[in-house]
Order: C-alpha cells, then structure tokens, then sequence
C-alpha cells in the first residue's frame, strides 16, 4: 500500500510583519516567517533552539493575516510542506521550502479578556478558495448569571 501525508501544525511568533501582496488575478497573498522554539537539554543547562518557517497564505484568509497580526503576534498554522525553486538575481537556482498555510488561529488575547468575545479560525474553504471564520468557543455553555458567588 502506497499513502502519503503531508501535514504541518505550528505554533510560533510571527518574526517580521506580515506582507500582503496580489496574483495577476488579484488573489491576495501574504508572507511572514514563524519563530518556533524548543528546548534542548545539554547537561546541567537548558539551550533553547529557534527554528524559523516561511508561511504562504492565499485568499480572504491572506488579507485577515495582513490585517490582524504583527511582528511578535502568535499564531497557530496548519498547512503543508512546499518546495520551489527559482532563479535569483545572479542567474543561481535556489531552492525555498515554505508552509502553504490552510488554516490560521490568531491566538494573542484580546485587549478585554472577559468581553466574551470568541476566538476566531479563519479556514481555507477548499472548493472556492474563499475563508470561513469559525468561532472557537461556539460550543461553550452559556450561563445566564455570572455574577453568583460560587460556594467553594
């Protein structure tokens, strides 16, 4: 049996703006490099090791990236693994490997942490290219007075 997946999930901060571009056919596009961190026992001490990705993003969901997040904004990217190659300026092939991202969670808190406010996931909608905002908390009970005193 031969299969296959190509599947990327991060979790990071954003290391520079994001840059938000349009296709010939007016397709938004938008760029930004994710800082993700690990860290690294080496005897005694711990050394933390920063790895940075190239995200791609394409459509609606491009142009609510280019708005909503910043340098040091963290974000929750699910995508896959892409290579291209192109010729630079000297005529050199270069090869990049980049995360063509299908789905973002801005996750920084907001402002008021109490407005009730959901989280918003914006989602690739495969068929149209279009994104779908979906709420996080959509699932979450509602209480019709929150200001009782709890007994413990």
């Amino acid at each position: 049996m031969s299969s296959s997946l190509n599947k990327v999930m991060l979790i990071g901060r954003l290391g520079r703006d994001p840059e938000t571009r349009y296709s010939a056919n007016n397709t938004p596009i938008c760029n930004f490099s994710l800082a993700t961190s690990d860290r690294i026992r080496r005897g005694d001490n711990f050394e933390e090791k920063t790895e940075w990705h190239r995200i791609v993003v394409f459509g609606n969901q491009a142009e609510n990236a280019g708005k909503f997040l910043k340098k040091g904004s963290q974000v929750f990217v699910e995508g896959k693994i892409q290579s291209r190659t192109y010729q630079d300026k000297d005529g050199n092939e270069r090869t990049i490997v980049e995360i063509i991202a299908n789905s973002l969670s801005f996750l920084d808190p907001k402002e008021n942490s109490y407005s009730g406010q959901p989280e918003r996931t914006y989602q690739q909608n495969s068929k149209e290219g279009e994104t779908q905002s979906q709420s996080q908390a959509g699932n979450a009970p509602k209480f019709d007075n929150e200001d009782d005193e709890l007994p413990f």
